[in-house]
């Protein structure tokens, strides 16, 4: 008897998948208020455990109370949740998991590296606040802002409303990955490759396919803002 295949998530299943839909279609606060406590909230707290486990996040300081936080911010995007774009909810709110704990990944280690040791300037005779000043960062974050407010709109374009069902999962995908651009510079090809896979449920060629699509669009659009034409 060939052996049994082991079920993924089985704490979040169909049932609960569509308790999500049902509850952002609910217009009555205590139905909904039902649902999410009977039906929502013990998976979406199991995946974040499982996540901050699986992903090693239980090193970052008192994760606990992250893990708390992240929890009630889920509450809080439920309703972004759209069933007519292809994904699962369970892929959807997985992503978005990992995406706020790779950021507070990147927040703790962004504080560490601007703590400045005082005692070291002390010595030296060097003014803090020249240093301060020196790595003020304020036009490279606004440059980086205006980059990714551009990107959304070239990519908003390319919803033209007559894209093939493969192309408009793997744009939803891209789209969700994005969300929080401050993760996706430590994602490797593979990682991505992986996430798209789980989101669209499309094998790695239909993925490879559509994708190729899409970066001939986004080398005009990075040369073109290369160029200042943006």
């Amino acid at each position: 008897m060939p052996p049994r295949k082991k079920r993924k998530h089985v704490y979040f299943t169909k049932e609960h998948e569509e308790a999500i839909v049902q509850y952002n279609k609910e217009t009555d606060p205590d139905v909904r208020e039902e649902l999410y406590r009977t039906m929502i909230q013990g998976p979406l707290s199991e995946m974040v455990d499982k996540i901050v486990y699986t992903y090693r996040f239980t090193t970052l300081p008192n994760i606990d109370e992250l893990k708390d936080e992240c929890k009630v911010w889920l509450t809080t995007v439920l309703c972004k949740y759209d069933q007519s774009k292809g994904s699962k909810a369970f892929s959807y709110f997985s992503v978005i998991t990992k995406n706020w704990f790779i950021h507070r990944v990147k927040q703790t280690s962004k504080k560490r590296r601007q703590e400045i040791p005082i005692e070291d300037y002390m010595i030296s005779g060097k003014d803090i606040d020249d240093k301060l000043i020196t790595d003020n960062g304020y036009d490279s974050a606004r440059e980086d802002r205006e980059f990714w407010a551009h990107l959304w709109n070239e990519i908003d374009s390319w919803d033209t409303g007559n894209l093939k069902p493969n192309e408009k999962k793997v744009l939803e995908a891209v789209r969700i990955l994005l969300a929080n651009p401050d993760s996706i510079e430590i994602f490797n090809k593979k990682a991505i490759y992986l996430y798209i896979r789980e989101i669209t449920g499309l094998n790695t060629k239909q993925i490879v396919n559509n994708l190729n699509k899409m970066r001939a669009r986004y080398r005009n659009f990075k040369s073109d803002w290369n160029e200042g034409k943006l």
